[in-house]
């Protein structure tokens, strides 16, 4: 594969990802119609989260077992469903308000009742939540880095950084599944 320094692009698309997701979180007042129900998709982000940490624990044991094409082949199909999902998370986000853990009459203020009731999982469902998004940031730069340097074959380096990335896409794979069955209920 052709030698490029993608550190540019790189750098481009893993500060733009978490800026737009952060404005269509934090700015109450966009909201797309986009023409159909977006409802499901929460459900839809909890298969592919399921799926991509799946493809990821085989692709673990299929590049330990030396089947090298398997695992690639089942990482790019992980990064694939990843972007599938990023994608449809900006759908949702950008045309539904934020769920509020607790709010169970979904008025999207907690009153102290709610607050009373949610307990001490409240605390709980933000922790993993907090987790998963600030290393949802981190995860961008690190896939993108590690399939440059698979694809270039600079294997050593693509090795070494694998083993940072490898854990950290695949608990937030996994926390992004527990943060909607914890959230669920509140939609």
């Amino acid at each position: 594969m052709m030698e490029r320094d993608l550190r540019v692009p790189i750098i481009v698309v893993s500060i733009a990802i978490p800026l737009a997701v952060a404005v269509i979180l934090l700015v109450p007042g966009i909201r797309i119609d986009f023409g159909f129900d977006t409802h499901a998709l929460p459900l839809f982000h909890a298969i592919l989260n399921s799926m991509t940490a799946v493809l990821l624990l085989f692709s673990l044991y299929f590049i330990r077992r030396k089947k090298i094409k398997v695992h690639k082949t089942l990482n790019l199909i992980a990064i694939g469903l990843s972007t599938i999902f990023l994608i449809s998370y900006v759908i949702y986000h950008s045309s539904n308000p934020s769920t509020r853990y607790g709010d169970l009459n979904h008025d999207g203020i907690l009153s102290d009742s709610e607050k009373l009731q949610a307990g001490f999982m409240r605390w709980i469902y933000y922790v993993v939540l907090s987790s998963h998004i600030l290393l949802s940031g981190a995860i961008v730069p690190l896939v993108l880095v590690t399939l440059q340097r698979a694809l270039q074959e600079k294997f050593d380096k693509h090795r070494r950084i694998a083993k940072i990335t490898w854990p950290i896409w695949f608990y937030v794979a996994v926390s992004g599944v527990v943060v909607y069955f914890m959230i669920r209920p509140y939609y």
